[in-house]
C-alpha cells in the first residue's frame, strides 16, 4: 500500500515538473512568434518607453471650445477611450459649470489648478496635489490661476469630454 502511494506521489510530482518545464518553452515560443509578428519582444528592456519633456507631442484640445488648452497623450487616445495625458491650460483660463462622462484621476504638475463644485467654495491645488474628479453628475467649474500656466497629468478609463451645463449661457475662456 505504501509503495502504491509513494508511486502515485512520485508520478504526480513528475507530471507537475514536466508541465512546468513545458510552460516556459511554450511561453518562449509564443514570445518569439509575437516578436516576429510585431517586432516587439515581451522582455522588460524592449517594453521600456521613455519620452523626454522636450519630445512630448502637444496638440490643441479643442481650438474652438477651449482656446489655448493643449493635450499630450501618454498612452491611449483621449478622443476615443481610456487614456493618460498631460493637459496644459493657459494662465487665467476658465471653464464654466460643466460635467464629464467619466471619472478623472489627476495630479497637478505645474501652476495652481482651481475647481469649484456647484454650490460649494472653490479649492486650489498646487504641484504634487491629487484629485479624483467623479464623472456623471458632478457639476463644477475649472480654472487655472492667472499667475502661471497649469499642467496636469490626467488618467481616465473612458474618453475625454466636457459637457457644459448651460451651453447657451456659457463660453469658456479667460477669467
Amino acid at each position: 500500500m505504501r509503495t502504491r502511494h509513494t508511486l502515485a506521489v512520485a508520478a504526480s510530482f513528475l507530471m507537475a515538473v514536466a508541465a512546468l518545464a513545458q510552460a516556459p518553452a511554450e511561453a518562449k515560443t509564443e514570445a518569439r512568434t509575437e516578436a516576429k509578428a510585431t517586432g516587439v519582444s515581451k522582455s522588460g528592456a524592449s517594453r521600456l518607453v521613455t519620452v523626454p519633456a522636450a519630445d512630448v507631442k502637444w496638440t490643441d484640445l479643442d481650438p474652438k471650445g477651449a482656446p489655448g488648452v493643449q493635450i499630450a497623450d501618454v498612452w491611449g487616445n483621449h478622443a476615443k477611450g481610456a487614456f493618460a495625458a498631460f493637459i496644459k491650460f493657459p494662465a487665467g483660463f476658465a471653464v464654466p459649470l460643466h460635467t464629464h462622462t467619466n471619472d478623472y484621476k489627476m495630479v497637478i504638475v505645474k501652476g495652481t489648478f482651481v475647481q469649484s463644485p456647484e454650490g460649494k467654495p472653490e479649492f486650489r491645488l498646487g504641484p504634487g496635489s491629487y484629485l479624483m474628479q467623479p464623472g456623471g453628475n458632478y457639476k463644477h467649474t475649472t480654472a487655472c490661476d492667472a499667475a502661471s500656466e497649469c499642467i496636469i497629468f490626467s488618467q481616465s478609463t473612458g474618453r475625454f469630454d466636457i459637457r457644459i451645463v448651460d451651453a447657451a449661457k456659457a463660453a469658456p475662456g479667460k477669467k
